[in-house]
């Protein structure tokens, strides 16, 4: 589960970043490639905004997520 745990972090985190640069893309304030075409086109900015929500839904969910716990860890009564 552990494992887990950092792979949905870091697909969400990634997933955030990605979503930042298209949205950055589509509104034209970071218009690189040059030859992009992206840049200046309003729906991948709307694609990036729900990419960048749905990675940073899956990061907060991964760090939600509870371990096992072993019985054997528990004190008796």
């Amino acid at each position: 589960m552990r494992a887990l745990r950092w792979v949905l972090l870091v697909v969400g985190v990634l997933a955030a970043v990605l979503g930042v640069i298209w949205i950055g893309q589509g509104t034209g304030y970071f218009p690189y490639p040059p030859s992009s075409f992206m840049i200046d086109q309003t729906p991948w900015a709307w694609r990036g905004l729900g990419v960048a929500i749905g990675g940073l839904v899956v990061a907060v969910v991964s760090r939600r997520l509870r371990t096992p716990r072993s019985s054997s860890r528990r004190p008796s009564a």
